[in-house]
């Protein structure tokens, strides 16, 4: 186990508490927990409720967590809009990339209609936007949203999640897709497998990467 990098992933988290609305309502909710078993202790009459009520907000953020944590696998994918949690839709006609001379597949794309090139990143969990483009394109930290770490050419970092309204490229387009904020990308986004993963398929045919979304026959 590599020590320095637990630590540095630990120190990540901790210089997030004060950017998560969700990370400090858990940490009220345990400070309350263990001032609410004191009480039990000395026999003050509302110490249980007080630890009942912080059982229950912890039980609360839990939930929350297992809910943005399930966007990533679009097996479990679980939509509550009233919550800043939209469905992920991926929806269109087949598009088709060339190799890049670099040896990628790179997308001109539009986010919130704003212009942009994407690297598509099958290693990536979700798709990443640089801090320049999310500004331009009015991507937000979600409110009480989980800080996700990631790493960059730079090392880890922790960045938080946002919802695109619109993602499009070739003839694809996508709708509230989740997308970090993801400082030390310089200018490069990432188009990545939560995208991906609600293709019907995708295939590489003499160096062109063929993209199919759900319901789309493939061509010959």
């Amino acid at each position: 186990m590599d020590i320095q990098a637990a630590f540095d992933s630990i120190a990540a988290v901790i210089r997030s508490v004060p950017r998560s609305e969700l990370l400090v309502a858990a940490l009220v909710a345990m400070v309350a927990g263990w001032i609410g078993s004191a009480l039990v202790r000395r026999r003050v009459a509302f110490g249980r409720a007080l630890g009942m009520l912080s059982s229950l907000a912890l039980g609360g953020i839990l939930l929350v967590v297992v809910l943005q944590l399930s966007r990533f696998d679009p097996r479990l994918d679980i939509s509550l809009p009233e919550i800043g949690l939209p469905e992920q839709v991926v929806a269109g006609g087949e598009t088709r990339v060339e190799l890049a001379p670099d040896g990628h597949y790179w997308v001109k794309a539009s986010v919130n209609g704003t212009p942009a090139s994407f690297l598509i990143d099958t290693g990536a969990t979700i798709s990443a936007v640089n801090p320049g483009l999310a500004q331009r394109a009015g991507l937000e930290p979600r409110r009480g949203g989980i800080p996700v770490q990631i790493r960059t050419a730079n090392g880890a970092v922790t960045a938080p999640i946002s919802t695109a309204d619109t993602v499009s490229f070739g003839n694809i387009k996508a709708s509230g897709i989740d997308m970090v904020i993801a400082p030390g990308l310089g200018t490069t986004n990432i188009l990545g497998m939560n995208v991906l993963s609600r293709l019907g398929g995708w295939r590489v045919e003499k160096g062109v990467l063929i993209l199919t979304p759900e319901g789309e026959a493939p061509r010959g």
